[in-house]
């Protein structure tokens, strides 16, 4: 079991931000964009889906998770809530968060179904947050001349998800799922995913005016598939060990998020 800190972010996002906010670049500010405005729902689905889980537990099981499912809880909440004050400034910018919509017809599909069904989709979820996070935190300068304040949002979401990345795993093993839903649901969270966030980050651009600009695909190109920090060529190797009968999210870091929390302490207060 791990103990998960609960995290007050000093930061102000209630002012506005620029559009182009990420060092003028606008595939990489829509692309980060795109990714907060799934945060808000999904983040309380997860919620929802270990909470629930954990209830399903003998009592003496439920006190074994106890404390890391309250840290999880706490964690994840308080992303939510930054996430929803991030997303009104793009609301406020003219940007329509369709993501959110899909989100929200694939949740009413799931009323009812096995308690494990959420926990499976959950874990998948937090496989792609962690490698995701792994890697910006591998590769700040994605975030190089970013607004301050985004910047230190970012790296703090990122280290604290590599912190948790284990949780809803193991609170799936210990319900009893079993394999074939867990890699079922990871090749459909993949295809949900991708897709979601690709349609979102068009849309964001086409908002813009930037979806069809030359320079806009040069950023994307060198975003997702440059030698030094391509997203995809840097990420699919770590994303195919989830298939491995023998994997756990321990495997795959997390020192990097333990140490930009433990030098950027100033940027929060622990609750």
């Amino acid at each position: 079991m791990s103990d998960l800190v609960i995290r007050r972010l000093l930061i102000d996002l209630t002012t506005p931000f620029e559009r182009r906010w990420n060092n003028g670049d606008a595939f990489r500010s829509a692309f980060f964009n795109a990714l907060s405005m799934s945060f808000p729902l999904g983040e309380q689905f997860f919620i929802d889906a270990v909470r629930n889980g954990v209830k399903e537990f003998p009592a003496e099981r439920q006190k074994q998770f106890e404390q890391e499912v309250a840290g999880f809880i706490g964690q994840e909440a308080t992303h939510r809530r930054l996430h929803s004050l991030y997303n009104e400034q793009l609301t406020r910018l003219g940007y329509t968060n369709a993501w959110e919509k899909r989100i929200i017809q694939r949740n009413k599909r799931l009323v009812g179904v096995d308690y494990r069904h959420p926990l499976a989709i959950t874990a998948a979820n937090e496989h792609f947050t962690a490698i995701l996070a792994e890697h910006l935190l591998a590769h700040p300068q994605l975030l190089e001349s970013a607004d301050p304040r985004l910047r230190t949002l970012w790296l703090w979401h990122a280290s604290e998800e590599a912190e948790h990345r284990c949780t809803a795993f193991d609170v799936y093993r210990a319900a009893g799922g079993n394999e074939k839903w867990r890699l079922r649901w990871m090749r459909l969270t993949t295809i949900f995913f991708v897709s979601d966030v690709l349609r979102q980050v068009a849309a964001n651009l086409a908002h813009d005016k930037q979806l069809w600009r030359r320079q806009t695909w040069r950023s994307a190109r060198e975003f997702l598939f440059g030698k030094s920090h391509g997203l995809i060529r840097h990420t699919l190797e770590p994303w195919r060990a989830y298939f491995k009968a023998d994997f756990h999210p321990s495997q795959q870091g997390g020192e990097r998020g333990r140490q930009w929390l433990a030098e950027n302490s100033d940027a929060f207060r622990t609750v």
